[in-house]
């Protein structure tokens, strides 16, 4: 059996590995070390739950040497803050024997603290691409020598928006640099990202998405509604001795909101909830409890999925059916860590059937169907969602404001229609120069001047 002494770690590093009980490399963590000890260019297709962060963090911090210097030498891009806080513990526990300095750095914060903590000097920095960026641009992060850069999940990344931030960020970079980027799917603008950015990248595929986890045993629900599968989460979670810690995934906030409201009556005081909405210091709090074991339920969005790396969860529920297959194996990932047994549930409705079917097409397999249990009340009782067919998605909820100030358009009144033209001055200057003068104003003051 391989271990870990086959990549002859220095001691310091060894150790901190033994003290954490990791006895066998992973797959990704046995293929890319020595591609990322050679300083080549990697791209690393991996499952979530593969064991990524010490796959890449081994060989950056087996060659990473003690130095004095304030600049950062590696940079790691993540896509959520609890993803931040999380990879820089796992770094900190591997650097326990070594002289490595590492900060967290994230949105939701003072960035004036930040600023002054990454001033004082860091060797490594982990980041959310909008904050960094923020943190480059006030010149509190200097970048000049950054020599590795890590985008891990940079799939989420890009869904959250940062597609703009991580070209931006790119650019900035030295241009002499490693870049290694891990993402459990492939898109279109990633593959554009490695076509301008990398140098010939190794490619290592690990647990592709299709692929379902061996040790994670699938079974579903179909269920008539929104409250049908209340009463049979209600039901299941009854069960103290099988279901012992259990994450909840809900799509969107405002139906994981309703969800933790419907159970809370019966599972308050061992129950809590996170998505973006809630504060930073609410969702950290929830996840050190659930966690920590002093809440067994957690209700969490898709957003946080990729996200989360907790222990020793016994069951993920799919409350509803995700749209896109990929979200589903994201999900189910959170289980069945480091080669435990796990177990996922996925409740479906009628109308959630085809996204069913989505997912069983990109494994290749049939999700065993359990029958509702007797005592499960099966509500005939739609909430508002429904009655308008679920067709409100996230990306319409963000254009109703615009589709109503449509609907209200009326004619401005006469005095309403004048149109700024600006001072006299802009004016004269427009007049002579062809083109309004901005920055340029003061320049031609200038030259005046000196004439």
């Amino acid at each position: 059996m391989p271990s870990f002494l086959k990549f002859g770690l220095r001691k310091q590093l060894f150790n901190a590995i033994e003290d954490l009980g990791f006895v066998t490399p992973t797959p990704i963590q046995d293929q890319a070390f020595s591609v990322i000890l050679s300083g080549k260019d990697i791209l690393g297709i991996a499952q979530t739950g593969t064991g990524k962060t010490l796959g890449y963090m081994m060989p950056l911090l087996d060659e990473l040497k003690f130095s004095k210097q304030l600049n950062p030498r590696i940079l790691i891009l993540v896509p959520t803050r609890e993803l931040v806080i999380q990879v820089q513990q796992e770094i900190d526990n591997f650097t326990k024997y070594l002289s490595i300095r590492t900060i967290g750095i994230y949105g939701g914060v003072n960035i004036k603290r930040q600023s002054k903590e990454l001033l004082e000097g860091s060797d490594i920095v982990v980041a959310t691409p909008g904050r960094l960026y923020d943190l480059i641009l006030n010149n509190s992060l200097a970048v000049k020598g950054i020599k590795k850069l890590v985008i891990d999940e940079v799939d989420v990344i890009l869904d959250l928006g940062f597609k703009r931030q991580i070209s931006n960020i790119f650019e900035l970079l030295p241009q002499k640099r490693q870049n290694i980027m891990f993402s459990a799917t492939i898109t279109e603008y990633i593959d554009e990202l490695i076509d301008e950015f990398f140098i010939s990248p190794v490619k290592i595929s690990i647990a592709l998405s299709g692929t379902p986890l061996d040790n994670i045993s699938q079974q579903c629900y179909k269920a008539a509604n929104f409250n049908t599968k209340v009463n049979l989460l209600e039901n299941l979670l009854q069960d103290k001795d099988q279901f012992k810690k259990v994450l909840v995934f809900v799509s969107n906030k405002k139906m994981a909101d309703k969800l933790f409201e419907s159970i809370e009556p019966k599972f308050g005081n061992e129950s809590c909830i996170i998505h973006s909405n809630k504060s930073q210091n609410y969702r950290i709090r929830s996840i050190e409890n659930f966690d920590s074991g002093l809440y067994r339920i957690l209700v969490s969005t898709d957003i946080m999925s990729r996200g989360l790396d907790l222990d020793n969860i016994t069951h993920v529920i799919n409350f509803d059916t995700p749209e896109f297959p990929e979200n589903y194996m994201h999900r189910i990932g959170r289980t069945g860590r480091a080669e435990r047994e796990g177990k996922s549930l996925l409740f479906y409705t009628d109308k959630e059937k085809k996204f069913k079917n989505e997912i069983e097409d990109l494994m290749s397999l049939t999700i065993p169907i359990l029958e509702i249990p007797d005592e499960v009340e099966i509500s005939k009782d739609l909430i508002e969602e429904e009655k308008s067919d679920g067709k409100l998605r996230k990306n319409e909820n963000r254009n109703i404001k615009k589709i109503e100030l449509v609907a209200g358009f009326h004619e401005k009144k006469e005095e309403n229609k004048k149109i700024n033209l600006g001072g006299s001055y802009r004016r004269e200057i427009k007049k002579k120069y062809k083109k309004p003068k901005t920055r340029g104003d003061k320049t031609y003051h200038k030259r005046q001047k000196r004439g």
